[in-house]
């Protein structure tokens, strides 16, 4: 209940653990609709497991490339000197 409550806030960790749910109760098609939204938001497990289900079935080419551009956009996103400045610092 509570993961529910933060995915529809904007958790992208609380929409993958609402995917791994639906996994375990063995539905493919609600988990699918959280991993991707997921993934958009940057969760590379997600983008993971979408790839896993489009390799069983579970999942279309579509909706797996949705998720990778979604990915790789959010990554994008979040890159910034600033941020790459502060890897550096942490590296020496």
């Amino acid at each position: 209940h509570y993961w529910e409550l933060a995915a529809m806030r904007g958790c992208g960790d609380c929409r993958h653990f609402l995917g791994l749910a639906e996994l375990e109760k063995r539905n493919p098609l609600r988990a699918v609709r959280h991993f991707l939204i997921s993934a958009k938001m940057g969760n590379e497990e997600s983008l993971d497991i979408i790839k896993e289900m489009f390799s069983h079935g579970d999942a279309s080419k579509l909706q797996y490339a949705v998720a990778l551009k979604g990915y790789q956009d959010a990554v994008e996103g979040m890159k910034s000197p600033e941020r790459d400045e502060a890897a550096n610092i942490g590296r020496r």
